[in-house]
């Protein structure tokens, strides 16, 4: 019986004791926001919703169709597009084989082997050198090409077919003045080919001066390497002379003679004596 009574106020204590701890955790405190009112004063409401799309994208919408020309103008025009697809698909090739590029990029590659460089200036360095070296050769043209064919182009002033012989001109002077001094290789082609002698640059087909152009750059181009050569074997075979006298025979005589080719290199300043004899040769 007085456990019972002991039992029943201790309980009694109890809820009253707790009763102001919940009384304080329900009742804010002042400067709290109620939970009635959780964002006071000037904040906004949180919200859930996803936001709905944007209507429009910006993204123009392209459409392609497919249809039979009308006249026989849309039917050129399409084959006119298609050549000039075809064009900018070759810009590569044409840029490498009726340029200053094949003899340039072809002569560097020459003075890389004869000095026994195997990673040094990589093959990137080299084309990279050899395409703004091209570039500087070639601005005349080029400048010509834009003023009397792209710009009217795109001013509408000409067609097409009359910017792709405006195009053209240029780039025929410049693969007939390479060829001025000796025009044997367009004498060849033009035999093969069963064409009369021609009398004027006019005479001879642009299909036939591009391939004698690639062939006399690939003649040029690998005279000047022999010439180059010519050094770097001389110390090359001292070098090796050398070794074989001291009974060194199992040393590379290229691991020896690597360091003097580069001191004769840098002595005739090899690099500023190349690059202004290969751009004399276009002048």
């Amino acid at each position: 019986m007085g456990r019972r009574i002991f039992l029943c106020v201790i309980v009694f204590l109890l809820v009253i004791v707790s009763s102001p701890l919940v009384n304080a955790q329900i009742m804010p405190l002042p400067g709290m926001p109620s939970p009635e009112d959780p964002f006071p004063g000037l904040a906004v409401p949180g919200t859930m919703g996803i936001p709905p799309p944007p209507t429009q994208t910006g993204i123009p919408f392209i459409d392609l169709t497919i249809r039979d020309p009308e006249s026989g103008q849309e039917v050129a025009f399409t084959l006119q597009l298609l050549l000039l697809l075809t064009l900018l698909s070759l810009a590569p090739s044409i840029i490498i084989l009726m340029t200053s590029f094949l003899r340039i990029a072809i002569v560097l590659d020459f003075i890389k082997r004869a000095l026994s460089l195997q990673q040094v200036p990589p093959n990137q360095v080299l084309m990279g050198i050899a395409l703004f070296m091209t570039m500087f050769v070639m601005w005349p043209t080029f400048t010509t090409i834009y003023e009397n064919s792209l710009r009217p182009l795109s001013d509408g002033e000409i067609n097409v077919e009359t910017a792709f012989r405006e195009a053209e001109a240029p780039l025929r002077i410049f693969m007939y003045r390479q060829m001025s001094g000796n025009p044997e290789n367009i004498r060849i082609f033009m035999a093969m080919r069963g064409l009369d002698r021609p009398y004027t640059l006019a005479d001879v087909p642009t299909y036939v001066l591009i391939p004698a152009f690639i062939l006399n750059e690939l003649t040029i181009a690998f005279q000047i390497g022999i010439l180059l050569f010519i050094p770097f074997i001389v110390i090359d075979m001292v070098t090796a002379s050398a070794l074989m006298s001291m009974g060194m025979i199992m040393l590379p005589p290229i691991m020896i003679s690597l360091p003097f080719k580069l001191i004769l290199f840098i002595l005739v300043d090899g690099w500023g004596l190349l690059t202004h004899q290969l751009i004399r040769s276009f002048l």
